[in-house]
């Protein structure tokens, strides 16, 4: 374990904002900017971190960058100061951004010692404005005093925060004198080709040289994002993995099936090999009976079902029923529930189902591989309630993933050890429900549920709903039901949905009018050549709106938000849990080892800024050379034990609060999507920010930099996992088992 002195320059300008905190006049920041300097007034802050230095003696770094804006004042303000907490509106998933996916972001101003506004001139207020670094538009925040200002909200990728003297708080533009000034911490991101901090990156210098290194052509690059030539020329250290088979000899894979089980039902269910044809290629790809998506099984809450599976792929295997909440010895995670299902062997699961909504089932070894090459599946149970939902007229399950191919079929990956280890595998295709283009035909006025699964390895949606040929057209409202183990405490509207990997949502969408909609994933990337953000727009599929109205009309039912009583008496014995201090606390983070210094040079001097979610792979060469032998992505507990050297016990039925911390220092540092197997939780806060509209989950989405509080039942006995769901990361070692000991 290191202790790190960490020391920190406060200017001059600053004093008069720390006497004020330490007169009680303004709130001790530091609990509104995690880890920064208490009240901001310490010179010298001692850290206990069991983080190492990282490369160049730079020492860990903390989060507050992530989530303060310092205001800095203008030669007139005197002694003026301030900071601004960032925090974010309350959405139902792990971040909140628009439907073009901007992050929103709420802006609170603690200002100390401001000039009476009449001394600088014909003013009698301050106004803050929020405005892009284009300076256009230009956004009136509203009136700010000394003291707590709530500003409201802001939707840009990169802003300025500027606090000015105006005649009156009526103002439209901004013309009086700036006195404070402050930048969002995405302002503050690097280009990765400034010579000056990459010269190893600049350099076109000898391919890799290792045992490999010949082995690998490159992949795919990214749609204008040109990699430095020092980075062009890494290679991963692993052989590449290609799966083979005589085409003409493989069955193509046919679009799923429905399966409806009773209670008692048995499915025969095999993974093999076969052909698809994607966009003119004809891809190697696997599948669960040759299907792709696997077959739908339907079943009702409270059935068992038995599933024989047998493996007929080159790989060895299992299949693990993701969310359910079933007996541990069929969770299918060789080395821990079973042993892999060999080429040519056969298991036989008995899955049990106390849960409704939307699951799905997928390999639990290499998934890197076999989930990517098709191994995917879901499972809709049907609730017992006949009005667990309110009524619709259609329902459709979505299954929404993307796919890495080159002219060749799919991107080799890693044999000895995944590759993508870094930020796990984009694809540069988009598959819905196994095709890039999923259609579905409505009458006008239908109400549509939605059942959406992630399945990608590593890439998070924001998927919304748009006239097509309007890409500035308003999105359709979106009803969120339900989550991953049941629906919310209420029903809310949004106008786009962010599901990260393993994560599903229930969803409501209204189509009033004929028409074609698009439905579409909109992000914002950033291009880490440039330094700047990159808008990405993506059509995942179409919606055909007919002129004939819908036989039944359910306006009113999707136009009620409903209060889910139900949900609320489940979850009430556990609210007095909810405040108590944490019965465990881990970090997430990275570590890295004899990269190649093209890789390292780049990414040490972007530090200063990573997004919260890492939407896209504009890295591909730097991110597809990395392997396990530099890589370890780390869970790290509170005494300093990380991944499976964890080992925690706990008794059936005990309630367990844990607090997770997401390294903004590490490496690189990005989003994990946390999943827990057998068990059901809560998502209680985020950054100290309470969930005011609580559901049972068992994959949340912890953005860089974020400390979130879980509530875990332990209602299931037995040895289960923990890990992150990015595949690769999960391969990196990025995980903990935990035993739950009761009958």
């Amino acid at each position: 374990m290191l202790k790190t002195t960490y020391l920190v320059l406060i200017p001059t300008v600053a004093l008069g904002l720390l006497e004020s905190v330490a007169k009680g006049q303004i709130p001790n920041v530091s609990s509104l900017c995690e880890e920064r300097a208490p009240a901001l007034g310490v010179s010298v802050i001692d850290f206990e971190t069991t983080r190492p230095v990282r490369a160049g003696g730079r020492p860990s770094r903390p989060a507050s960058d992530l989530h303060c804006i310092d205001l800095v004042p203008a030669p007139r303000a005197g002694q003026a100061t301030g900071v601004i907490a960032i925090g974010r509106p309350w959405s139902p998933f792990g971040v909140t951004v628009t439907p073009n996916g901007q992050h929103r972001h709420t802006l609170t101003a603690w200002i100390t010692e401001l000039p009476d506004p009449a001394t600088l001139g014909p003013y009698t207020t301050y106004i803050a404005w929020a405005t892009p670094l284009t300076l256009d538009p230009v956004i009136n925040l509203g009136e700010v005093r000394d003291g707590m200002n709530e500003l409201g909200e802001v939707a840009f990728n990169s802003y300025l925060v500027l606090v000015t003297a105006e005649t009156s708080a009526d103002v439209l533009q901004r013309t009086g004198p700036l006195v404070l000034r402050g930048r969002s911490p995405s302002s503050r991101m690097e280009a990765h080709d400034l010579m000056t901090q990459a010269p190893s990156a600049e350099i076109a210098g000898v391919v890799a040289n290792h045992e490999h290194a010949d082995d690998w052509s490159l992949p795919p690059m990214y749609d204008g994002v040109p990699m430095l030539p020092g980075i062009m020329a890494t290679r991963p250290r692993a052989t590449p993995l290609t799966l083979t088979a005589e085409l003409a000899n493989t069955p193509f894979a046919r679009p799923r099936q429905l399966v409806e089980l009773p209670n008692g039902g048995t499915l025969d269910l095999t993974a093999r090999v076969v052909r698809k044809r994607i966009e003119g290629r004809e891809v190697l790809m696997l599948g669960f009976n040759g299907q792709i998506p696997g077959p739908l099984i339907a079943v009702r809450q409270t059935s068992t079902i038995f599933v024989n599976f047998t493996n007929e792929t080159p790989f060895p295997t299992a299949v693990h029923w993701h969310g359910v909440r079933l007996d541990n010895r069929y969770d299918g995670v060789p080395g821990i529930t079973q042993d892999a299902v060999q080429p040519g062997e056969s298991f036989r699961y008995q899955i049990h189902f106390p849960d409704a909504g939307i699951y799905w089932y997928h390999p639990h070894l290499r998934e890197d591989v076999q989930q990517e090459l098709g191994l995917a599946g879901n499972v809709l149970v049907e609730p017992e309630a006949s009005d667990y939902y309110a009524p619709v007229n259609r329902e459709a399950v979505l299954m929404i993933d993307d796919l890495l191919l080159d002219e060749n079929g799919a991107v080799p990956f890693g044999a000895e050890s995944a590759n993508y280890m870094l930020m796990g595998r984009f694809g540069n295709i988009f598959l819905t429900n196994g095709e890039p283009e999923y259609e579905l035909e409505t009458d006008a006025g239908e109400v549509v549920r939605f059942f959406v699964t992630n399945v990608s390895n590593t890439r998070t949606f924001n998927i919304s709903f748009r006239q097509d040929g309007e890409p500035l057209a308003t999105p359709l409202p979106i009803k969120v039901v339900a989550s991953d183990l049941g629906k919310f405490e209420r029903e809310v509207m949004v106008e786009s949905v962010v599901i990260a990997p393993a994560e599903r949502y229930v969803i409501e969408v209204q189509f009033q009018d004929p028409g074609s909609f698009k439905l579409l994933n909109q992000v914002q990337g950033i291009n880490h050549r440039m330094g700047a953000f990159r808008e990405e727009l993506s059509s995942l599929g179409t919606v055909t709106v007919s002129n004939i109205p819908a036989p039944l009309d359910y306006s009113v039912a999707f136009d009620t938000k409903r209060m889910n009583d139900d949900v609320v008496a489940d979850i009430d014995p556990y609210r007095p849990e909810f405040e108590r201090a944490p019965d465990h606390e881990i970090t997430l983070t990275l570590e890295v080892e004899d990269l190649p210094s093209a890789i390292e040079q780049s990414m040490n001097y972007d530090w200063v800024y990573f997004n919260p979610v890492e939407w896209t792979g504009t890295m591909p060469i730097m991110n597809w050379s990395t392997t396990g032998a530099e890589v370890r992505w780390i869970m790290r507990d509170e005494s300093g034990i990380e991944n499976m050297d964890i080992g925690w016990n706990f008794d059936l039925n005990d309630v367990v609060k844990i607090r997770i911390h997401n390294d903004r220092s590490a490496f690189h540092a990005m989003q994990h999507p946390l999943h827990i197997h057998g068990q059901r939780f809560l998502v209680l806060s985020q950054n100290g920010e309470p969930n005011t509209n609580l559901v049972w989950k068992d994959t949340v989405m912890l953005p860089s930099g974020s400390t979130t509080d879980i509530l875990l039942e332990l209602s299931n006995p037995g040895r289960w996992m923990a890990h992150c769901h990015i595949a690769e990361h999960l391969e990196s070692g990025m995980k903990l088992v935990f035993d739950v000991e009761g009958s």
